[in-house]
């Protein structure tokens, strides 16, 4: 199994952290997920957005992309990409190749057209 997989296929779940003031130690245990249909592109899809798109756009309420869509929604929508269930293959490529507002464009020099195909298949998933 690739690092990659591993990575997709694993939960990482913090396991004896230490006592306050105790010192920075701290050990990973990886757990494998429960069985899900998810296909492989919206696994490996995961991968990518957490190395290229949750920077700005994870569930964190202080991260910038997610600010600006709890503005622009103001609770109608999800601001979290990840939770949101009205995103197709192709918004989520256009957006990612052309950008919008602050966010800038990705060429195929950072983030390839497969990757971008996963990730817009993760961020598809839920989707009616």
């Amino acid at each position: 199994m690739s690092l990659r997989a591993s990575v997709v296929t694993a939960s990482m779940v913090l396991m004896g952290a230490p006592a306050f003031g105790a010192g920075p130690a701290v050990s990973w245990i990886l757990f494998p997920e429960p069985a899900s249909s998810q296909s492989a592109a919206a696994q490996a899809g995961k991968v990518d957005f957490l190395h290229a798109c949750a920077v700005c756009h994870a569930a964190q309420a202080d991260r910038p992309g997610t600010m600006s869509l709890q503005f622009k929604y103001a609770g109608r929508l999800p601001a979290a990409l990840e939770q949101r269930t009205d995103l197709t293959p192709e918004m989520v490529t256009y957006y990612v190749r052309h950008g919008i507002a602050m966010m800038p464009s990705f060429r195929k020099t950072e983030l390839s057209d497969a990757q971008v195909a996963a990730i817009a298949a993760y961020l598809s998933r839920k989707g009616k």
